[in-house]
This record gives C-alpha cells, structure tokens and sequence, in this order.
C-alpha cells in the first residue's frame, strides 16, 4: 500500500472512532426521556407505565443472536442523574410556580421557545399588576430553567459544551408536553398555536 492510502485509512479511522466517542459520551435519547419524565412531574402529569417493547421483538432476537445483545441492553440502561440536590431543589420550585403560569400559557400570553425558555407573547389584555406577575414569573422561570440545564450537564459529568444540546432536548419536551391550544415555536423560529 502506497504512504497515501495509509495516512488517508488512519484518519477514517480516527474519524470513525471519535463520532462513537462522541456518542458514547452524550446519551441523546437517555437526556431526551428524563426531559420528559421531569417536565410530566413538574406540569402535574401522571407517567404512563413504561413497556419494554425491544425484548421480545424480532429485532432484539436477532441482536441477541448475533451475539451483540449485552451490548444493546447496556446502552438501553444508561440513566441520566436528575435527582441531585440541587437538581430536586429546582423542580420542586418549578412545579409551584407552574399553577401560576397556566393561566398565562391558556390565555396565549406566554409560549414554550425553541431554546426551552418561556417567552411572552402578548400582554395586551393584563392590568399593569398582571403584566408585572407575569414577568416576574417567567424571569424566575427561565433563569431557573437555565440553572436546570448546568446543573444537569454537572450533574452527569457531559462538559459545558453540552449544555446547548441539553437545552434543545429540554425545548423539545417542553413543546411537546404543552396542552392544546398553547403558543410554541418551531425551531425555524416560527410561533403556531399547538
């Protein structure tokens, strides 16, 4: 083999090797259901039993005879760390204020962002007292959302540079968990009525 064709064979290699790193060291789907799991709790909603449908599946059979089943099953079991103090702390505090917040969402004054932060949306039918209720509770809101996010990346050892995606999986819950009828944005940035 030519000098080329090694140096070039090398580098897929260590291309390949660093997307798996990378995956490996951020478990998206494993983020995205304890994003659920918290935003049900704080909103008041009951969980849904979980099913395992892999096991038993024709697919997960032919996993398993291929010899890559332990394999699968370790990958299905990461969990995320989302009951740490601190973490606790800002969940409860959350789902208190989220009785407050309802009326806001119902009456289209406020709406779940593409960056998993509340935005308001119009304030045009609130007293000066409601507008100012209002954005204290999204100020509180957001800034303990943020706080969320860090300590969740903290929390299970992801690096700051992960805190984005952390975020971004969070808006994805908080949007898809909203009720009919509350203000979203898309993430090309447009609001639509859910």
């Amino acid at each position: 083999m030519s000098r080329k064709c090694i140096v070039l064979s090398l580098g897929v290699i260590i291309f390949v090797i660093s997307c798996v790193t990378v995956n490996i060291y951020f478990p998206a789907a494993a983020v995205q259901k304890a994003a659920d799991e918290l935003v049900e709790e704080v909103r008041g909603k009951e969980k849904k039993p979980e099913q395992d449908k892999e096991k038993g599946s024709w697919l997960y059979e032919q996993i398993e005879k291929v010899g890559l089943g332990q394999q699968v099953a370790h990958a299905q079991q990461i969990d995320i760390e989302v009951s740490t103090p601190a973490i606790r702390s800002l969940k409860e505090s959350m789902k208190q204020r989220f009785p407050l917040l309802k009326p806001f969402y119902e009456r289209e004054n406020i709406g779940e962002s593409n960056a998993g932060l509340l935005e308001v949306r119009d304030t045009g039918k609130l007293s000066l007292k409601e507008k100012s209720d209002l954005m204290r509770l999204v100020e509180q809101e957001n800034r303990e959302r943020k706080s969320l996010y860090s300590e969740i990346v903290r929390a299970n050892k992801f690096g700051p540079e992960t805190i984005p995606q952390v975020q971004k999986i969070f808006a994805n819950s908080w949007r898809e968990k909203s009720s009919a009828g509350w203000w979203i944005q898309k993430d090309n940035g447009e609001w639509v009525k859910k």
